[in-house]
């Protein structure tokens, strides 16, 4: 993709690529959430099974009273076409969204990690709504309300039938449980309630279980924490100009200092050497 928006030099190819694509493109999971019950099972189908779609990124939806959100992280710190990436896919959100409410479901926002670029005018055309550029999360706003929605034309056999071969599948793929924790922490690291105890909370275990279960796979919880935010805190300086005691406040870190002190230890690297690094870099691969 970074290939493709290079060659053409239209700086909205990731976008135009996730505009053409919907529940379609995701296979047996995007036929499992168009014959979800209601939006909310669609939502919670499309999380629970998406790591059958891709490993190298995660979903996550939080629903609160009045607006909930739906958004897409990239994993890796060094991915290459984030942007690209990420506008596709709050592309691909707001298109999977629509196609569950009906056509007049309308988004209150929609957040871009990557810079603003020079012209907005096709996420403006697209979207039709508020943009947030620099942002801390690819996502998609929308009114809760929509959430209880009866998913249109939804064939409940077809869901049975289709929810047994998604198992299938999952159980083929052995899905591990670190990828499972590394699949609610950007959200839970947001909010700030990413302690031991909060995650295994979710999964509604004991932290020592927890723990337990991630030793086996050799990795422990605070490894698992500390490369989540190192990947977060990655796209935020690749891929925004955010001053680093925002970034730090995104990740919930108590001042600069201390994400400076743990951004060095991972990188060994200061967070403002870095970037710079990252920026020269991509300046000598377009040259």
């Amino acid at each position: 993709m970074a290939h493709c928006a290079a060659k053409t030099g239209c700086s909205h190819f990731g976008l135009l690529i996730g505009q053409h694509s919907g529940s379609r493109s995701l296979g047996l999971v995007g036929l499992l959430v168009m014959n979800s019950p209601n939006v909310r099972t669609a939502l919670g189908n499309l999380l629970r099974y998406f790591h059958l779609v891709t490993r190298g990124a995660t979903m996550n939806f939080h629903e609160d009273s009045r607006v909930s959100s739906l958004s897409y992280h990239i994993n890796q710190v060094k991915a290459q076409a984030n942007a690209e990436v990420g506008a596709g896919a709050v592309a691909v959100m707001f298109n999977i969204l629509r196609e569950l409410c009906g056509p007049n479901w309308q988004p209150r926002e929609a957040w871009f990690v990557h810079q603003q670029p020079l012209d907005t005018k096709p996420y403006r055309q697209f979207f039709q709504t508020h943009l947030q550029f620099d942002a801390e999360q690819n996502a998609i706003f929308f009114i809760s309300s929509w959430l209880n929605l009866h998913v249109k034309d939804a064939n409940p056999d077809l869901y049975k039938l289709v929810l047994q071969q998604i198992d299938l599948l999952e159980a083929q793929q052995d899905r591990n449980f670190p990828q499972q924790v590394r699949e609610v922490l950007p959200e839970a690291i947001r909010r700030g309630d990413s302690k031991a105890d909060q995650v295994a909370a979710l999964f509604s275990m004991h932290p020592r279980t927890l723990n337990r279960r991630l030793q086996s796979y050799g990795i422990s919880y605070q490894e698992l924490k500390e490369e989540v935010s190192y990947a977060m805190a990655g796209q935020l300086l690749n891929e925004t100009d955010l001053e680093i005691s925002q970034i730090a406040t995104n990740l919930n870190y108590t001042d600069a200092r201390s994400f400076i002190r743990a951004f060095r230890r991972w990188s060994g690297n200061t967070p403002a050497r870095w970037r710079a690094q990252q920026k020269l870099g991509h300046i000598t691969e377009r040259q």
